[in-house]
């Protein structure tokens, strides 16, 4: 389970993410709600153990020290699609982008991974040669969360801003439910965005929604209803 609780990052001109907590637990989607991209990227960061907070913490299961709980996070979590740090650049087409992430994987399985034949098993091969960047925002989520989890390890995805490219939360969200709720292999799911979609009822936080020193046992840290967390 991840757990984060009173995390803050401090940027040049003040607070990018203000004191936040939440919980995603295996087998369920988590949307977080915050405003401005830098804000949004910032959060996705600490959270998937790409950046060390400034204060509060992000932690994966149980681990004893700060930097263990880092390493820990950061071997669990993939970061999809975050703008200006992992999204897909300009110039690569799709069979470049598998090409160049599956040569990212550990070295341990790396080698049995040929980007021809994962582009065929995972229904990509129709738009091999078009660029990344260019796909349809339904595609753009389904190639970049199943590259995410060509890693055997990876048991977290944190999506950074998927409403970004479309207005549709079908572009989206539904694929971020069913990788939730596979039962092959439960993953805990976070969707930083800027607006929760009309009608969600699942687990809902916003930045900011915990005090400085919040942490206390027993807090409700993720209330399920949209109206209970902005209360």
């Amino acid at each position: 389970m991840l757990s984060v609780r009173g995390l803050t990052v401090v940027g040049r001109h003040g607070d990018l993410v203000r004191p936040t907590s939440f919980e995603a637990r295996p087998g369920r989607l988590a949307l977080v709600r915050g405003d401005g991209q830098d804000a949004r990227t910032a959060l996705a960061l600490a959270a998937s153990g790409r950046y060390a907070p400034d204060s509060g913490t992000a932690t994966w299961g149980a681990s004893s020290t700060a930097r263990k709980d880092l390493r820990t996070l950061r071997r669990a979590a993939a970061l999809v699609d975050s703008p200006g740090i992992n999204e897909a650049e300009l110039h690569l087409s799709v069979r470049d982008l598998v090409a160049e992430d599956l040569a990212l994987l550990p070295r341990r399985h790396r080698g049995a991974t040929d980007p021809r034949a994962w582009l065929t098993v995972h229904a990509f091969e129709d738009v091999a040669g078009e660029w990344a960047r260019s796909l349809p925002p339904h595609r753009r989520v389904e190639l970049l969360t199943e590259l995410a989890l060509a890693d055997p390890a990876v048991r977290l995805l944190v999506v950074d801003s998927p409403d970004r490219h479309s207005d549709r939360a079908g572009d989206w969200l539904p694929r971020l439910e069913a990788l939730a709720g596979n039962p092959g292999r439960p993953l805990a799911v976070v969707g930083v965005v800027a607006e929760v979609p009309r009608g969600w009822e699942g687990a809902v936080a916003v930045v900011g929604n915990a005090a400085p020193a919040e942490g206390a046992e027993g807090t409700d840290l993720f209330p399920r209803k949209r109206e209970e967390a902005r209360a």
